[in-house]
């Protein structure tokens, strides 16, 4: 089952529970409103990823046509469609919140490596939340990492396939709100989402780059982007 952001997660909750009540899906100033954000650009985006990520269509050629395909796995009921109420059994979201104040080094027994908080999977393509999970850890070799902290990410997604990060790997990175231009970087964007780019400077605006040519750089302003980390390392099992 693909992994929500908490945005996509709470969106997915209102688009169904507006289908079971009007029939209709709301209006994106409605959706804008209701989750808090400052700019439908952003419902732009939590749209497009929910439908990548196959739990909504947009029917062609009809004006707030949304239909939920599918639920995850901890919400009850039947799906809603576009035009249909429905008057299944609600359910509760069951959010889980981000927690972007990232843990240190940890040494272990063995002097030749270290014990590395493992953050949960990141997209390499359309953002998500970078979720921590306490009860997971990495051992990598202390000599791939120098001072100051950090931490590792698991990536979803091919957008950074030609720069060699693979869906499935696992980054290495070092603790930073700053990052040299043309790094890869983890970064958070609008306070909500996260995602691994190469960070460009264009002026007063913000680039994040994927590499993949399949996907398109998005420019953001400077107070919309925050930096997490720099990339320093990678590990790939086979």
């Amino acid at each position: 089952m693909p992994m929500l952001t908490r945005k996509q997660y709470e969106l997915l909750v209102y688009l169904d529970k507006e289908l079971r009540k009007k029939g209709v899906s709301p209006s994106f100033d409605e959706m804008k409103d209701a989750l808090g954000l400052k700019s439908k650009s952003g419902i732009h985006r939590l749209i497009t990823g929910l439908e990548e990520r196959g739990f909504i269509r947009r029917l062609p050629h009809r004006a707030r046509a949304i239909e939920v395909l599918r639920l995850p796995d901890n919400m009850d009921g039947p799906v809603a469609k576009a035009g249909q109420k429905t008057t299944g059994k609600r359910f509760a979201a069951n959010v889980i919140e981000g927690d972007f104040k990232l843990a240190g080094v940890s040494p272990v027994a063995d002097s030749e490596s270290v014990q590395l908080p493992l953050y949960g999977r990141i997209a390499a393509g359309t953002p998500i939340e970078a979720l921590r999970d306490h009860s997971n850890a990495i051992g990598i070799p202390a000599d791939m990492i120098g001072k100051g902290e950090h931490y590792a990410l698991k990536i979803e997604g091919d957008s950074m396939i030609d720069a060699g990060i693979h869906d499935g790997d696992t980054v290495i990175f070092r603790r930073s709100d700053t990052a040299d231009n043309g790094s890869i970087v983890v970064a958070l964007v609008e306070d909500t989402e996260v995602t691994l780019k190469r960070l460009r400077r264009k002026g007063a605006s913000i680039a994040l780059e994927p590499a993949n040519t399949e996907y398109e750089t998005r420019i953001f302003g400077p107070d919309q982007v925050k930096v997490q980390g720099s990339l320093v390392g990678l590990i790939r099992k086979y």
